[in-house]
């Protein structure tokens, strides 16, 4: 019989595939012995059951029955008993965190009976129908599918009503009015009344967060995070405990350090007198953490304590949710906090000083991403800019768009292609298709652990909240700060290190980060000038990347076509460049040589004319860029792209010839002659036609005159004392035969030219693998080839049978909205499809030449997932973009130390 539901006491951190993230670390808390309230965890199998048969299994009731007896004896009350009710929370709790993404209701078991034990027992009656109140309200919009605005409308009329800005500030008969407004509502909206019956209600909250598993803010996030769609969530149910139930009772979300920053202290978010949803909604500004002591000292050296023991055992920043029910401190959440990019370097190296963590598991610690979020620019701080307003920096960066106050108005803007800054009083979980599309977020409400804070930290957006001054009227389409206001539309910037706001665009520089990778520590240490939070950044980052360079294997190459872009692939790291794209050489003022190439004879003075000027000015290009690349490997990939790339377009050259005929009777010879080379070269599926070394083969002189012109540069270089180590490869290779004859065109002419310098020049030759066949064939093609480089971003279209340009903009969007793909095979490699393809030719030119050098030249070779496939595949290098080189030098090294595990 499956077991779908396990007490606190019977889990632990390493369940979270069964109980969730959530039910893991709460019986990980209870199993370390720290004041956890009494629940029990329903599985992710019994999510599963019910995703997969549209019902909850019937198991699972009389399970849920065993384990609530159990907590009602531990507590030594009863749900549903109308003199001393027991009252639960329903969380939801999925392996991987999904901050505000699922539901949760609080509260559950009152009615109208148990509101009055409640309040005889609490000695408060306010306090029990604030609470009765609060769970219609959550019962009504998670379960029951309510929009939430009836409920929060009629909260506000009533406090505008009495004069008071608070929910606190309401009394008892208030709230007690208010419940009886929102039992109306509901009644009105679903045409039953609020259910009464606790178990009911338990069993209907269960139901709601295994549904809300699939709600389209959920499937967002998890396509934005990449998080399986199969996975489930748990569901936890777990005993109340009350922070509103007085001036001796808060509730709030700590950290063990500063998710922003990093800093070891005391931060955190509270309120005196609330519940969670106060906290994380952001509908009262908080308290800071720090001043807890003021309003109970006992409580606030407690949580300290516990903060110390939770960090020390997860060796990791930890995020905690705690409530303090009349001076007793309960904790109810923990889990390794999210946290800015550069607190997640600062963090690392400050845990390995601490000696909490090793050098590896610093490394683990960070990743790609976040380095790459570094390296972004930054505001110019000697740039004129006017401030709007100075707010709580919840997530840096430098963000500038337009105004945008609600999901819709963002999306258009982002589908338009205008940068956009989502403003709003404060976000909810709806709000994440507008956050998703905007470059920042600001709101007027809120604390760093608000929903805003907590999700554009873990989506690396920059984030600024809680500016009290700021006044935000969506109907109006306004946002108000002092004496200024500023329509939708109007561009604002938004400074996630400092909170500060800007009325219009602001200047940006680049990011101290990126100044020293390129430059070298001194020089980031100087960049950073006397700030020590960038410094301590600086000094963090070049610990973590030396020791990722010290402990990879993978090589880590750049794609460079100039000499610019190869030095500063170069200063950012690279190895070498692992592909030259040679035919970015043959454009602008020299498209006129290609053409007459075409448009001559074969043989003809004009064509060997025309292939004699090319072959000197690549021969410049090619000395350049070795120059640069002195001492390191280029890898030269020969012309590539079909022939009607370098020509003009078919239409207007058409165009032209039949309005000279039109008007003058006499079209331009050259354009006739032009049109019949065009019409003749023309081809349905270019990609998949006259291109690499089929051009090669199809157009002598062409590959000859780029491998002469390699082998001459070198052998120049080498007289000057240089070390010029460059390496010739044939693109779009399909057979043995293609290859060879390529090879023995070059072998031929690099002996000549050895002759004819008196140079001793060692120049490998190797393909391309962009061709399925390719792959399934490497054995034979080993035998001609010194190295191979994957060319995944064509090998990924020919195994899908994909045109790139086609499709991404036309039904990939579609795709991935419905799981097909959960992310573009473009962007991360297809491991079980395309990678399968890379596996098959590894194994196969290895079992021809065990030694042979293997490397990926394609996007993917930057990208961090696909560089943790490729170091398992067992390549030699990557080559990516000169932005990307230490991402993957990063990710090479995470590879490294992960695989040892």
């Amino acid at each position: 019989m499956v077991k779908y539901v396990y007490d606190f006491s019977e889990g632990d951190k390493d369940m979270k595939d069964l109980l969730g993230g959530k039910g893991a670390n709460l019986a990980e808390m209870t199993k370390l012995g720290l004041p956890v309230p009494p629940g029990f965890t329903i599985s992710t199998d019994a999510c599963r059951a019910y995703l997969d048969k549209g019902e909850v299994p019937d198991e699972l009731a009389t399970e849920v029955t065993k384990h609530l007896r159990n907590v009602e004896d531990t507590i030594g009350r009863r749900l549903g008993d109308p003199k001393d009710p027991l009252l639960v929370s329903v969380r939801s709790g999925a392996k991987f965190s999904m901050p505000g993404m699922m539901e949760t209701v609080l509260n559950i078991g009152l009615n109208d009976e148990s509101v009055d034990g409640l309040a005889e027992i609490a000695e408060d009656e306010r306090f029990a129908w604030d609470s009765y109140r609060r769970l219609i309200q959550m019962f009504g919009k998670t379960v029951l599918g309510i929009e939430g605005d009836g409920f929060s409308d009629s909260l506000d009329e009533l406090k505008e009503k009495r004069g008071v800005h608070y929910d606190h500030e309401l009394t008892a008969d208030d709230l007690k009015g208010l419940v009886e407004t929102f039992k109306q509502i509901v009644k009105e909206e679903t045409g039953r009344d609020f259910p009464q019956d606790p178990r009911e209600q338990l069993d209907l909250g269960v139901e709601a967060v295994f549904r809300s598993w699939n709600t389209e803010r959920a499937k967002i996030y998890r396509r934005r995070e990449r998080i399986a769609d199969d996975l489930g969530t748990a569901v936890n149910v777990q005993t109340m405990v009350f922070g509103n139930m007085g001036d001796t009772s808060g509730t709030g979300v700590c950290f063990t350090r500063d998710p922003s920053t990093g800093h070891s202290g005391v931060y955190g978010d509270y309120l005196m007198n609330a519940q969670g949803e106060d906290v994380v909604a952001g509908i009262r500004n908080t308290e800071a953490l720090a001043t807890l002591g003021d309003h109970d000292e006992k409580s606030y050296q407690e949580l300290l304590g516990i903060m110390r023991k939770l960090e020390t055992h997860y060796q990791d920043l930890c995020d905690i949710e705690f409530t303090i029910e009349r001076g007793k401190l309960w904790m109810l959440q923990t889990r390794v906090g999210k946290r800015t990019a550069g607190a997640a370097f600062r963090v690392a190296t400050q845990l390995v000083d601490e000696k909490l963590i090793t050098k590896d598991e610093a490394l683990e610690r960070v990743t790609g991403e976040q380095l790459t979020n570094l390296m972004f620019p930054q505001f110019d701080t000697d740039a004129d800019r006017k401030l709007l307003t100075r707010a709580m920096p919840a997530s840096p960066g430098a963000a500038v768009g337009e105004i945008v106050l609600n999901n819709a108005d963002a999306e258009a803007a982002a589908a338009a292609g205008r940068k956009c800054i989502l403003v709003r009083r404060e976000t909810n979980p709806e709000d994440l298709p507008g956050m998703v599309a905007a470059e920042g977020v600001l709101t007027a409400r809120g604390g760093k652990t608000s929903h805003a804070a907590v999700v554009a930290r873990g989506m690396g957006k920059t984030c600024v909240v809680g500016a009290e001054s700021l006044v935000v009227d969506e109907e109006a389409k306004t946002i108000t700060s002092g004496d200024i206001t500023l329509n939708a539309g109007d561009i604002i910037a938004l400074d996630g290190t400092t909170g500060e706001v800007f009325i219009g665009d602001v200047p940006v520089v680049d990011s101290v980060v990126t100044t020293y990778l390129m430059k070298g520590l001194e020089a980031g240490l100087a960049a950073a000038g006397d700030d020590e939070e960038m410094r301590e950044l600086v000094e963090s980052v070049d610990r973590i990347l030396k020791h990722a360079d010290s402990v990879r294997r993978l090589r880590v190459r750049a794609n460079a076509d100039t000499p610019e872009d190869s030095q500063n692939a170069l200063e950012f790291g690279c190895e070498g460049i692992g592909l030259c794209r040679t035919e970015h050489m043959f454009l602008g003022t020299r498209r006129a040589l290609i053409e007459r190439v075409i448009l001559s004879e074969e043989g003809s003075e004009e064509r060997q004319s025309a292939l004699d000027a090319l072959e000197r000015l690549q021969k410049g290009d090619f000395k350049k860029m070795l120059r640069v690349l002195d001492g390191k490997p280029m890898t030269v990939r020969l012309i590539d792209p079909p022939l009607h790339e370098f020509l003009p377009d078919m239409t207007d050259l058409q165009v032209r010839v039949e309005v000279a005929k039109a008007t003058t009777g006499k079209p331009d010879p050259k354009d006739v002659k032009m049109l019949e080379a065009v019409r003749r070269m023309h081809e349905s599926n270019p990609m998949l036609g006259l291109r690499g070394v089929r051009l090669g083969i199809y157009l002598p002189g062409l590959f000859a005159l780029q491998i002469r012109a390699l082998v001459q540069a070198t052998a120049e270089l080498k007289k000057e004392g240089a070390d010029p180590r460059p390496e010739i490869m044939v693109p779009l290779v399909g057979s043995v035969r293609e290859l060879g004859i390529i090879r023995a065109e070059a072998e031929k002419i690099i002996a000549d030219e050895t002759k004819d310098a008196d140079v001793e020049l060692d120049i490998q030759i190797g393909c391309m693998i962009e061709l399925p066949r390719a792959a399934m064939t490497a054995e034979d093609l080993a035998r001609e080839s010194d190295f191979f480089s994957f060319g995944t971003n064509d090998l990924t279209q020919t195994v899908w049978g994909f045109s790139r340009d086609d499709v991404e903009g036309v039904f990939f969007p579609k795709y991935i909205e419905e799981s097909i793909f959960g992310v573009s095979p473009f962007e991360t490699i297809d491991q079980h499809g395309v990678g399968r393809v890379v596996r098959e030719g590894v194994s196969r030119s290895r079992s021809t030449k065990p030694d042979i050098k293997l490397g990926v030249c394609g996007e993917h070779g930057g990208d961090p997932e696909s560089i943790h496939f490729f170091h398992k595949t067992g390549l030699d290098y990557v080559s990516c973009s000169p932005f990307r080189v230490p991402v993957a030098r990063l990710e090479a090294g995470r590879a490294a130390v992960m695989d040892e595990e």
